[in-house]
């Protein structure tokens, strides 16, 4: 081991192709014949949106410092440029796969079932008839076809919208000799459309995608011209904000210029139809100043995240994941107080299989508590309509000391925060918007009751968002505790974040970017010395990325003292398992199904003491070093023990677990002679028995 460099090249993974290898995992789903198939479906779309914030934020970010002269390497050694052309590689056999599955797979598949994506060649006669009367009254009024010659230059395309260009031939009603024009589609018009019935055919449900639609008709946009062919294009811009927070007076309004200028930021990748002549893609990519290799012609529409519509427009239960019922514990039901259970002992919430109804309730109580002098809060993501939010305003309006920390740097929710902001200020709650140079990405909620005649501390901590609707498609756990220490700890931390003070050493919590990374380092090399002392050792981790180099390098070296290490990592993993004298014990599983993976759990062995953790960090340098981030103990024994069986449910799956393997490949689990373990599916079943 001595003799082994562990910082070398060939024992990390490149995040970018890393983050790919994920979004293969996604487009699995899609084609997995398992997965009921509107599901399908809908993990095609997610698929799609992931790739195109990876080229919004990754790409772009890649493109910008190479552009600034940048060349540097990260751990695995590839230099920007390397990464840009695997990137371009990978990324382009990707996007060949998502239309092969759509085209091939779920669109026969789909018709098959009585739902008809209805394609241009093979639209009939009736079916034309009902499409031209819609163009006619929903699409043609809003549509402003642009001509294009010296008077009226190349229009400004904003960010992943749906545009065509056109090819024409004759003169206008100037007598202008137009050869090209564009056409804009707005936002606002539906990607999906559901067609009535016609010829006879009730029982089928007909959809057709506005491109079809849009392209069928275009010649009736230039009455007197011909149409000589019509193509749909989309551009992909850098949506990463840049706001220098040390150099804005007024953070709020730095952010909001910011949002008016992302749908015109720099061009990072052209989508194309795939019969687009050769001509025309070579004017659009000087258009956009991109070059051959930022072109992917599509052969279907350029926007597949749209597909998610059609998950809505159906009605098909059937084809669908069955409904389920989150519970709330016993001790939380028929209007309880809630400040009296919590007080009785820690309750841990397990969501999507527990409600987040709970947290609702506890703002809620809080609000309307006479006995309660004061809430403070983090928000990093709540929705627009938060029941939460809702909560807050109220408590604030009759006069309760209302604290929020809003991140308004919580990237594509940033107008969303902007408006939370001004209703909670308007309500009389204190809004901060966190520290400069750190994204406040903590969950915590801390409430200040008066009981006789002393002050108590009732605190919720969670590893998800205070969001409801991903409340119930998001795995998170939240912790409800009246302990005195972390309810001190928390007064520090919000203490720290809306003044000047100094944090001193908290008791029982840890937080980035002071303790975590330092805390987690030693707790690793305590279990490497375990096993060098021939005692068991044993980590197990679950987090959604793994990339700090650090935290790999010590991982490595557990590995080779002999500590068992088992790693749930559902997205980005820098690490390389299995490498015979560098990690011959760590195993590497990424779990996807019905839900998002999305729980922060850390779990040492530590000589029998059984160390747990939750968590808002994933193991990144942004987690450790450029957010403020908490972990919390789990210290009940009872509840540690259902944390413990539940990772143990996770490393049993058999069915949507992928195991990745030392060539940066993952393999599907699979039952072989063990029975079937959905790890979802068992955890459902689990919460709902009990």
């Amino acid at each position: 081991m001595d003799d082994v460099n562990l910082k070398a090249p060939d024992y990390y993974f490149n995040r970018e192709l890393s983050f790919l290898e994920f979004n293969q995992r996604v487009l699995d789903l899609a084609q997995d014949p398992a997965v009921p198939l509107l599901e399908r479906l809908r993990f095609l779309a997610i698929d799609s949106d992931n790739l195109d914030e990876f080229f919004e934020i990754r790409v772009a970010g890649l493109k910008e410092r190479l552009e600034r002269g940048a060349i540097s390497v990260g751990p695995d050694g590839q230099s920007i440029p390397e990464q840009l052309e695997a990137i371009h590689a990978r990324a382009r056999a990707l996007v060949a796969d998502q239309y092969r599955v759509l085209n091939e797979e779920l669109t026969p598949a789909l018709t098959e079932a009585g739902i008809c994506l209805l394609q241009p060649q093979r639209v009939s006669r009736a079916e034309s008839t009902v499409l031209e009367r819609y163009f006619e009254r929903e699409v043609e009024p809003v549509l402003s076809p642009l001509g294009l010659d010296p008077a009226r230059p190349f229009p400004k395309i904003q960010n992943k919208s749906l545009n065509f260009i056109v090819k024409l031939e004759g003169t206008d009603a100037f007598g202008r000799d137009t050869h090209l024009a564009i056409v804009q589609v707005p936002r606002s018009l539906p990607r999906v459309i559901k067609v009535p019935p016609v010829d006879g055919d009730g029982d089928r449900l007909h959809l057709v995608y506005l491109s079809t639609v849009v392209h069928r008709f275009v010649r009736k946009l230039f009455e007197g011209m011909t149409v000589n062919g019509c193509w749909q294009f989309r551009v992909t811009r850098n949506s990463d904000l840049f706001v220098d927070e040390e150099e804005v007076d007024d953070l709020r309004r730095a952010v909001e210029g910011e949002l008016a200028e992302r749908r015109y930021g720099q061009e990072v990748r052209l989508e194309t139809a795939h019969d687009c002549p050769a001509d025309l893609t070579a004017f659009l990519l000087q258009q956009f100043q991109l070059g051959p290799q930022d072109l992917y012609p599509v052969p279907g529409p350029v926007n597949l995240n749209r597909l998610a519509a059609v998950y809505d427009l159906v009605d098909r239960p059937d084809l669908k994941y069955p409904p389920f019922t989150a519970g709330v514990p016993a001790r939380f039901v028929g209007g309880s107080d809630l400040f009296a259970a919590i007080r009785e002992r820690d309750v841990l919430l397990h969501h999507p299989f527990q409600s987040f109804i709970p947290i609702v309730d506890f703002v809620r109580q809080a609000s309307r508590d006479p006995q309660v002098l004061a809430i403070k809060q983090t928000l990093y993501r709540s929705g627009s309509d938060s029941a939460v939010v809702d909560a807050l305003v109220e408590a604030a309006r009759i006069g309760k000391d209302v604290t929020v920390i809003i991140e308004l740097m919580a990237r594509f929710d940033e107008a969303a925060n902007i408006e939370l902001a001004t209703r909670l200020q308007a309500a009389g709650a204190h809004v901060m918007y966190g520290v400069v140079g750190y994204k406040t990405h903590a969950k915590l909620i801390m409430v200040v009751r008066r009981e006789e005649e002393q002050l108590r501390r009732y605190c919720h901590i969670g590893t998800g968002n205070y969001h409801a609707r991903t409340a119930r498609a998001y795995t998170d756990y939240g912790l409800f505790t009246a302990d005195e220490a972390i309810g001190q700890d928390l007064h520090e931390l919000f203490l720290q974040m809306t003044s000047l003070t100094r944090t001193p050493k908290l008791r029982k919590l840890l937080q980035s970017p002071f303790t975590l990374h330092e805390t987690l380092m030693r707790a690793i090399a305590r279990e490497a010395e375990h096993a060098r002392a021939g005692r068991p050792a044993r980590i197990i981790a679950k987090m959604n990325s793994l990339i700090e180099p650090q935290i790999i390098e010590a991982l490595y070296q557990a590995s080779n003292a002999g500590v068992e290490i088992d790693l749930i990592v559902r997205g980005i993993c820098a690490l390389r398992p299995g490498v015979p004298g560098v990690s011959d014990r760590i195993r590497v599983r990424s779990i996807l199904g019905r839900f998002l993976e999305h729980s922060r759990v850390y779990h040492f062995l530590d000589g029998g003491e059984q160390v747990l953790w939750c968590s808002s960090a994933d193991w990144m340098e942004r987690n450790f070093f450029r957010r403020i981030e908490v972990a919390f103990p789990i210290e009940r024994k009872k509840l540690r023990e259902r944390v413990l069986r539940d990772l143990e449910t996770w490393l049993a799956d058999n069915v949507n677990a992928w195991l990745l393997r030392p060539d940066g490949s993952y393999e599907r689990a699979q039952p072989g002679d063990e029975p079937p373990c959905a790890s979802q599916q068992v955890l459902l079943e689990r919460y709902a028995e009990s």
